[in-house]
């Protein structure tokens, strides 16, 4: 199992390097169009829309989000901030009181908001640099790995047992640890480079980011496990092998890609809007 699991990463790994560098924008968003259906099916199967019902929830999704890349270019900043107040606001609170929130159409516009701003978020950073949409998602990555070797490692303390009861607090830390020293790391060898001429104003920032990605990550990884566990699935499919369905590996980038779409693509706008 543990095999399979390793061959899976690396192939998709290989597989988002190359698409991620070598296709042209047409492609690229050919290939989150597939994502967002992927997405969109696997969200309506757990929201109990049925097989028939998921399919079409997702072709419903995809153009919507075909209408968005076409026609709403400039609407993106205004669906990072719905996605923003979602995650934010509306998951903590989903969380914190377990809502079950079983009607369809509450669930069909949750689906959207979690899965449309970050295939949006995708398209838009990875044309604006596509190394820097592959540091930010490395922020997560990184996050995850370092969570789940420490909290294997020195794991007592359960973060939230009444949704997922593998992830501890020593998890956390670790995750913590590592994305801080990663964030210091990437900016050191920007400096070197030229690239950052000012350490002292610039640490802080980049620090803050991965900190604010990093527990985002952590709520989209929850959120996803208490939907499963209302859906009473351990899996959200059986797309990827060894890994379960495609949200099961995208379900920490929903929440920080959108929001680091905002700061980083949007950020001087916001500020001169309310300053």
């Amino acid at each position: 199992m543990l095999a399979k699991r390793w061959a899976t990463a690396l192939i998709m790994l290989a597989g988002f390097l190359a698409s991620l560098f070598l296709f042209s924008p047409p492609a690229w968003a050919i290939l989150l169009l597939v994502l967002l259906l992927l997405g969109t099916r696997e969200w309506g199967k757990l929201s109990g829309f049925g097989t028939a019902g998921s399919a079409l929830y997702a072709l419903g999704s995809g153009l919507l989000g075909g209408a968005i890349y076409l026609f709403g270019t400039h609407y993106h900043a205004w669906i990072y901030l719905a996605a923003t107040t979602f995650w934010l606001v509306l998951a903590p609170l989903w969380l914190t009181f377990r809502w079950r929130l079983n009607h369809a159409l509450l669930r069909a516009v949750s689906g959207w908001l979690i899965l449309v701003p970050l295939v949006l978020a995708m398209l838009d950073l990875r044309a604006y640099s596509p190394l820097l949409l592959l540091l930010l998602m490395a922020v997560v990555w990184i996050g995850d790995s370092a969570a789940f070797f420490s909290g294997k490692r020195f794991g007592r303390r359960k973060l939230a047992p009444g949704i997922s009861p593998g992830k501890t607090w020593e998890g956390v830390a670790g995750a913590w640890l590592a994305v801080t020293l990663y964030a210091l790391i990437i900016l050191l060898l920007a400096a070197s480079q030229g690239h950052v001429y000012a350490f002292a104003d610039a640490w802080l920032p980049l620090v803050l980011l991965a900190w604010l990605l990093l527990y985002l990550s952590i709520l989209g990884d929850l959120f996803e496990s208490w939907v499963k566990r209302l859906a009473g699935v351990k899996d959200s499919g059986t797309l990827l092998p060894g890994h379960g369905g495609l949200l099961d590996r995208i379900d920490a980038l929903t929440p920080s890609l959108p929001i680091a779409a905002l700061i980083v693509l949007h950020g001087n706008a916001l500020y001169r809007s309310v300053s």
